[in-house]
């Protein structure tokens, strides 16, 4: 019994020193490398920039009042459209105290003008009646009394312009109502009926009643670094992608660029623009932050391969692939390589789609 035991004990022992060895040597054997491979194949190349910025319109005009007063009707809406000359807002005058009270006393001048006038004049006129006097001294009354009335008319306009605003007799002359400008949308109306405005003259820019934009005619407007900008240039193609229109892309054409950058975030920027082409049933609104992406270059079409498969030599022109010429057997070979865009490459010569390229492990 005893030798039965000390058997098994051994044949344990041995059998777990075996399958240790066996282990260890399983470990030791390196496993044998399998390369992927990949082919050439056919795509559109694009080189290209992106510049970030907005979309605009191209026309927009902020309506201001040329009388100061209180807004006592508001005629539009935001997203109306309007023609040149469609009443806007109704502005009630408030005139100034100082400038009524010295209208008043124009007036009040000019009409005592008037009377003294008046009365010298028929003196004059009886005297010349009865041939005491020329026609020659007659003239003089005659002259003062016609100064006295235009005088005095020219008073009372000038109250009447500052207490309404407008003439009698004007029609829609009247500065009371604000009228467009230009023909377009209504895109913002800031203030409400009962605010006050302020007019616009040579040292005031005046209270925006309404801005109105031409939505026919937008543009981007964006920002390309320095170290982008003297790769462009006016006339190149723009992709424009809009974030809150998603699956849609428009074409534009460069336009503009600033001949003066800012510096911005510690980098210095200069300003594009670029004229949109819209599509038809899809509405642009001011305001859209957009990226486009300048086309230095393009082909279409052409045989290309990842760039990240391509073996750099010690020059520029020294380019090469590992093609598979048995299963797991590669050859260095070298190709000719064109336009870039980061990703993919063209192929020029020296590889075709039937060809296998290994990839890095």
């Amino acid at each position: 019994m005893k030798n039965l035991v000390r058997i098994l004990i051994l044949t344990v022992i041995l059998g777990a020193f075996g399958y240790t060895l066996w282990h260890l040597y399983e470990k030791s054997q390196e496993v044998p490398v399998v390369f992927e491979t990949a082919k050439a194949f056919r795509t559109d190349i694009i080189k290209k920039t992106v510049a970030t910025g907005t979309i605009i319109p191209r026309k927009e005009v902020a309506i201001k009042p040329r009388v100061s007063g209180i807004i006592e009707k508001v005629y539009v809406v935001e997203g109306q459209r309007v023609r040149t000359g469609d009443p806007i807002a109704k502005v009630k005058i408030v005139p100034d105290m100082v400038s009524l009270n010295n209208a008043q006393g124009r007036v009040q001048m000019a009409e005592l003008a008037v009377n003294d006038a008046q009365q010298h004049y028929d003196r004059q006129k009886m005297l010349l009646d009865q041939g005491v006097i020329s026609k020659a001294d007659f003239q003089p009354a005659n002259t003062a009394l016609l100064n006295a009335k235009q005088e005095l008319t020219a008073a009372q306009n000038n109250l009447q312009l500052i207490e309404e605003g407008a003439l009698k007799g004007h029609g829609t002359a009247s500065n009371t109502i604000i009228r467009s400008t230009a023909s377009g949308m209504v895109l913002e109306v800031p203030l409400k009926e009962g605010s006050s405005v302020i007019e616009s003259n040579t040292f005031n820019e005046g209270t925006t009643i309404a801005t109105i934009a031409d939505m026919g005619e937008m543009i981007f407007e964006g920002k390309l670094d320095e170290s982008e900008v003297g790769k462009v240039k006016e006339g190149m193609d723009l992709l424009i992608t809009i974030g809150a229109l998603e699956g849609h892309t428009f074409t534009a054409r460069l336009e503009h660029i600033s001949p003066k950058g800012v510096a911005e975030n510690g980098a210095i920027q200069f300003k594009i623009k670029a004229q949109v082409k819209l599509k038809e049933g899809v509405m642009i609104r001011s305001g859209y932050s957009a990226n486009a992406d300048i086309v230095l270059s393009r082909k279409d079409s052409v045989l290309a391969l990842p760039e990240a498969l391509l073996i750099f030599g010690t020059t520029p022109d020294s380019v090469f692939v590992e093609v598979e010429t048995a299963p797991q057997t590669f050859v260095k070979r070298p190709i000719k390589t064109g336009l870039s865009d980061g990703i993919n490459i063209e192929v020029l010569a020296g590889l075709d789609t039937a060809d296998r390229v290994k990839k890095p492990q």
